[in-house]
């Protein structure tokens, strides 16, 4: 049976529903989807997304199950594999042909909504137009790296971002001589 009477934002209580709403929207459920896996109503589930109830351990259990968590993911802290990257055990990531060398910076958890990566550039690589969903943010650390961002044209060297909506056709080349080492951060995360 689900509480209503304890408030989330009540001193040692975990606020836990933007946890469920993040989960139930990776997931592409709605609302009612929610309810109907889970056996309790949707006025009761979104007070629990908004944190304006907490619901039993009952109820949780339930919810958990509806979106295919364990109970730990709403009130338990990532474990530290998830939350600190080591330099010592890099996580090399493979797309394409491998030409570009990738290395995830960001942590293993879930529910990320960002991606950070470390970038190997070779000489002569020039990457096709693309465009995807939310925002991407480059900065390079070495070499000189050719950069189109809709029709607009940017030569970044070392110390130089580009922040900018991945909305709009980008694509980059390297015509230098050396790799160029880059970071890029965005939304949302690839994996």
């Amino acid at each position: 049976m689900p509480n209503t009477s304890a408030r989330a934002d009540a001193p040692g209580l975990p606020p836990i529903g933007a946890a469920i709403r993040d989960r139930r929207r990776r997931l592409d459920l709605t609302l009612q989807d929610l309810a109907d896996r889970s056996g309790l109503s949707v006025p009761f589930l979104s007070q629990v997304e908004r944190d304006r109830a907490m619901p039993s351990l009952t109820s949780l259990t339930s919810i958990a199950a509806a979106l295919g968590v364990e109970m730990s993911y709403f009130v338990g802290a990532p474990p530290p594999g998830q939350i600190v990257r080591r330099g010592s055990d890099p996580e090399h990531l493979h797309f394409g042909t491998g030409a570009v060398g990738y290395v995830r910076l960001s942590g293993r958890h879930e529910e990320r909504k960002m991606e950070a990566l470390h970038i190997t550039v070779p000489p002569g690589l020039a990457s096709p137009v693309a465009h995807r969903e939310g925002e991407g943010f480059w900065y390079v650390l070495e070499g000189a790296l050719d950069v189109w961002i809709g029709q607009e044209h940017f030569l970044l060297g070392p110390g130089d971002s580009a922040h900018f909506d991945q909305r709009h056709p980008y694509r980059m080349r390297n015509d230098g001589s050396d790799d160029v080492k880059m970071i890029w951060v965005g939304t949302p995360a690839l994996l």
